[in-house]
């Protein structure tokens, strides 16, 4: 008899408002002990006491299936089935926060889709933190607002399998629900009017801008230096270049004239072979061909010289060597007498 629905109770889902509950975790509440002692003959004023003695959330927990105050108590609001007032009136309470999350939870088992989303969603400005006990028995902290999208969102919370809710696109659609405005997105829009707002304000503020003044920056005086380009600034360039520029000059008139003749001749060839060039480049390679010519036969008069100062230069060695030899072999010859002589034999012959 204690663990019959009361008579007067309406069908919810279309069944008894207790078999939203699995048997087995009901069977398991009538017989615990909180049920027994606690539950017994509790009306919707005596409930209240009892919702505000809870400490944490969960279903049931441990290895035999033990059920906690919060699910026995919810199960005790489906057995008696309180009126809706009292449910939004447990919903509504601020000072008891596990009152709110048993309203929210039976809420969300018995009412309509436009009443979860009407009573529910304005629980997401609370983020107070609830205790709430897993299957093992430890305790975890959740704020209110992740509890009440959980019931929203999820298929099971507290060992509890939820009725189904449309959609809120679909509500929004039928125009059955307006649509939902953030908290966030308003706090949003308010900066962004309060920033246009001293916008304006500093654009009234401000003078009005006056017309800069250019200043043409002082052209730089030419420098004894620069000249303009005339055919004898080769010429004249090396007088105003450093010595290192100089040096690095004669490398490389060196360079090229030291040049193989391998080297000139495809340099040459490449000039030759070039495609569609004009007079004024012809012209110069004229001149380069007869400058390149010049440079060789210069190079190879040196070369002869510089042959010739070489033989030189070994035949003078040739001759200096042959003089130390014959003068080394005189004064030994020399040496040689005079030894004889002391010991009374004749003298060699040079």
């Amino acid at each position: 008899m204690a663990n019959r629905t009361v008579k007067d109770a309406h069908s919810i889902k279309g069944t008894n408002p207790q078999y939203l509950v699995e048997k087995i975790i009901r069977t398991r509440i009538y017989e615990c002990r909180y049920w027994k002692e606690e539950c017994f003959a509790l009306t919707a004023a005596l409930l209240v006491d009892k919702a505000m003695e809870l400490k944490y959330i969960g279903g049931v927990f441990g290895g035999n299936i033990k059920p906690l105050p919060f699910l026995c108590l919810l199960l005790k609001m489906l057995q008696i089935q309180p009126e809706k007032d009292i449910v939004v009136e447990f919903i509504k309470n601020e000072d008891f926060k596990y009152v709110r999350a048993l309203g929210a939870t039976y809420m969300r088992l018995t009412g309509t889709s436009v009443d979860c989303y009407k009573y529910l969603e304005p629980l997401y400005y609370d983020y107070r933190k609830l205790k709430r006990m897993d299957r093992n028995g430890a305790f975890h902290v959740v704020h209110m607002d992740e509890y009440i999208d959980e019931l929203l969102r999820e298929e099971r919370i507290c060992d509890i399998i939820l009725p189904r809710v449309q959609k809120r696109y679909v509500l929004e659609e039928t125009n059955v629900l307006e649509p939902r405005v953030s908290a966030v997105e308003e706090d949003i829009e308010e900066g962004e009017s309060e920033e246009e707002e001293e916008i304006v304000k500093e654009v009234k503020k401000a003078p009005s801008p006056e017309r800069k003044v250019h200043k043409e920056k002082p052209r730089r005086s030419p420098s004894p230096h620069r000249r303009r380009s005339s055919p004898n600034r080769r010429r004249d360039s090396h007088r105003h270049h450093s010595p290192s520029k100089r040096r690095s000059r004669s490398r490389d008139r060196a360079d090229k004239r030291h040049r193989s003749p391998e080297r000139r001749y495809k340099e040459d060839d490449r000039h030759k072979h070039s495609s569609k060039k004009s007079r004024h480049d012809r012209d110069d390679d004229r001149h380069r061909d007869r400058h390149s010519e010049r440079d060789r036969h210069h190079r190879d008069k040196g070369d002869k010289e510089h042959r010739r100062h070489r033989d030189e230069k070994k035949g003078r060695g040739r001759e200096e060597k042959s003089s130390k030899s014959s003068s080394t072999t005189d004064q030994e010859i020399k040496e040689a007498n005079e030894m004889r002589a002391r010991l009374g034999l004749p003298p060699l012959k040079p």
